[in-house]
């Protein structure tokens, strides 16, 4: 681990000292490759330099304690269990910081939300939910964008695709993929019968045209004239694009922008990263066993959460949470929620790591 970390502070010191340089001052693409790497080091090696403070308070401590001054030898007790306490906890970040680095942590992401069982239920669920990722992302100071949605009239949406743009988005949003499912009185109920009712969720993360490469010739592009309530003056020109992958039969519709060229950009965005969801998957089933050491798969099929109005419960079934705090979940306050995800994903890669 020492020597991992002593080699990750020499390369910070090399990057650093590259970035003085002035043929890289003077090519911008080098210039923030070494930015970002170094960016990427400064947390890991900020906190090395921590342990090694720690470290060399314990030794100049136990160096006091070997002396015969009783005054000092007081001063030096105290301060070496505080020295040792705090190496100790250093140690325990630095292991958690060496995990290896989902590489898409730090993208922006597009969420999709599909009501699912529940008919009209389902789809003011899926309004619900949405809501809440909104409240969550403006908490951060996140930009929100809506991409493509497919409303219903009274207020729910049947799907509703979206773009959560800021740095690491993608990190506090990935446990979110799967279904989560509501138990509640309907408004649409006149007996007053809770109804148990799902949306699914879809976290991808936005990738940029060169990380995936898209033939034009594997496209095929229809347009269309855009539908949707209240007969809204979009439905007057053929707006709305449909594009589909031809080698991967992924078809994505976008017609919320009354121009084609845009609605056109936004179906390119979430079909890049449908394909890459796609690549990814594939990729992540030729190593399976690393997947173990996660949790959840992000597969959107995997019942992960329920929202349980009566009790004002919600229960994340993967790491078995619950939190009678439903109304301040659902106005965004996740944080609760998505640290014990992390911690919990954390704790499962380091025993993964331990068992290897």
């Amino acid at each position: 681990m020492f020597d991992k970390l002593e080699a990750l502070e020499n390369r910070y010191s090399e990057v650093n000292q590259k970035l003085s340089e002035p043929e890289v001052i003077n090519d911008q693409d080098m210039f923030k490759k070494y930015c970002k790497e170094s960016s990427d080091l400064s947390e890991i090696v900020e906190k090395y330099r921590e342990y090694k403070a720690a470290k060399s308070t314990i030794a100049e401590c136990k160096e006091i304690l070997a002396g015969s001054d009783k005054e000092l030898i007081e001063l030096a007790k105290l301060e070496l269990s505080d020295a040792e306490d705090n190496q100790e906890k250093i140690a325990a970040e630095l292991k958690i910081l060496l995990l290896p680095k989902d590489p898409n942590d730090d993208k922006n992401v597009i969420i999709e939300i599909r009501g699912g069982t529940g008919g009209e239920e389902a789809a003011l669920f899926a309004a619900d939910l949405f809501r809440m990722y909104t409240m969550y992302a403006e908490a951060n100071n996140w930009k929100m964008e809506i991409l493509s949605s497919n409303p219903t009239d009274i207020g729910g949406y049947k799907e509703v695709t979206f773009s959560i743009t800021g740095q690491g988005a993608y990190s506090k949003f990935k446990f979110e993929s799967g279904v989560h499912r509501v138990q509640r009185v309907p408004t649409t109920e006149s007996q007053g019968r809770i109804q148990t009712s799902a949306a699914t969720v879809a976290v991808l993360p936005e990738v940029e045209e060169v990380e995936v490469d898209i033939n034009p010739n594997d496209l095929r592009i229809d347009v269309f004239r855009a539908g949707g309530p209240g007969g809204q003056c979009v439905n007057t020109t053929d707006s709305a694009v449909r594009i589909t992958h031809l080698p991967t039969g992924i078809v994505v519709s976008c017609q919320d922008e009354k121009s084609q060229f845009k609605n056109k950009d936004k179906a390119m965005k979430i079909l890049r990263s449908r394909i890459y969801e796609a690549m990814e998957a594939e990729r992540h089933s030729q190593i399976a066993d690393a997947r173990k050491s996660q949790i959840g798969s992000g597969d959107r099929s995997e019942r992960i959460r329920t929202y349980n109005f009566p009790q004002s419960r919600v229960t994340d079934h993967r790491i078995n949470l619950t939190l009678y705090k439903l109304e301040q979940i659902l106005n965004g306050s996740l944080d609760e929620l998505i640290d014990a995800l992390i911690t919990a994903d954390q704790a499962a890669k380091m025993s993964g790591e331990n068992e290897e």
